[in-house]
């Protein structure tokens, strides 16, 4: 393992305000290492609950933690212009004395955010070749004093951002990837790749994650960067939750998590994710996972 393990949980901010901050702080609590917030403008999956803002939320569950990174997973680019996004990023960073993972990836094209605000519901391919753009412009606004660009879709003109952001030279950037473009945006820019499989079998998510693995790896070596340098995040997803009621998989029992997490693992994965219980009967597993389990895989692997 080239890079010390890490976990993360994404929790979802379709909970009242004070269950979604107290869901925060448990995770800080239970010793994972980052948080990962969403950015819809609803819950793009048809759920009915409440949704809170990305930028907002971020900025209070920092003032409201200690330690725990935070992590935008992901922020979607046809939401903001780069510059506004860059300086957004800053802000959060300065909240939280340091603890931001700036996150970025294209969207989703079944969102109906974009309907819903009456912005234009990009192609996948359009949001690809834009990205390169964005991810660049972000990235120079982050750890340069002063930034020109101009590109087919994005300007900026001698913008200077201040103050500075606390990380230096910028907070890590996470790019979500996964179709051969992408994943070359990722090689180039990226500290950590983030990915998901929604393939129908845990078998089938492996396989797809195994052969993203690899070609990033090309990708990193053609444009002479040394893979070991891009840490691998990867959110574990259970394709049956829905169909069961709600419950996830690889919270039925500490060894069942503990086997599906070693496979991922050995994939290459660094940064290893998983949903916060959609059940609260799930919860107490949850909690002794993150107290039994997840202290003896770093152990383990260190």
């Amino acid at each position: 393992m080239p890079k010390q393990l890490r976990f993360f949980v994404l929790v979802l901010p379709n909970v009242p305000w004070p269950e979604l901050l107290r869901r925060c702080r448990q995770v800080e609590e239970l010793g994972f290492d980052s948080v990962g917030l969403a950015d819809h403008l609803v819950d793009w999956a048809g759920g009915k609950g409440p949704w809170f803002e990305l930028w907002a939320q971020l900025s209070a569950i920092a003032q409201a933690t200690s330690h725990i990174r935070l992590a935008t997973l992901v922020a979607q680019i046809p939401l903001r212009n780069p510059a506004l996004f860059a300086l957004q990023a800053i802000t959060a960073d300065h909240i939280s004395s340091g603890r931001l993972d700036v996150g970025l990836g294209i969207g989703l094209e079944i969102d109906p955010s974009y309907r819903m605000m009456g912005i234009e519901n990009w192609s996948v391919k359009e949001r690809v070749a834009r990205f390169g753009e964005y991810v660049a412009i972000v990235d120079r606004l982050l750890s340069r004093e002063e930034t020109s660009f101009q590109g087919r879709y994005y300007q900026v003109d001698a913008a200077a951002l201040r103050p500075r952001p606390v990380q230096s030279p910028r907070p890590p950037i996470v790019i979500a990837a996964m179709g051969p473009v992408m994943l070359g945006h990722a090689a180039r820019y990226a500290d950590i790749w983030n990915s998901i499989s929604f393939a129908k079998t845990f078998e089938a998510q492996l396989d797809e994650t195994r052969r993203r693995v690899a070609a990033i790896d090309k990708r990193c070596v053609a444009i002479g960067r040394d893979p070991a340098n891009l840490r691998r995040s990867y959110l574990m997803f259970d394709p049956t939750a829905r169909s069961s009621g709600g419950t996830i998989k690889y919270y039925e029992s500490e060894e069942t998590f503990r086997q599906m997490v070693e496979q991922v693992i050995a994939l290459g994965i660094s940064e290893v994710g998983f949903y916060y219980p959609t059940l609260e009967e799930q919860v107490p597993m949850f909690e002794r996972i993150a107290r039994n389990v997840l202290p003896a895989l770093k152990a383990a692997y260190e």
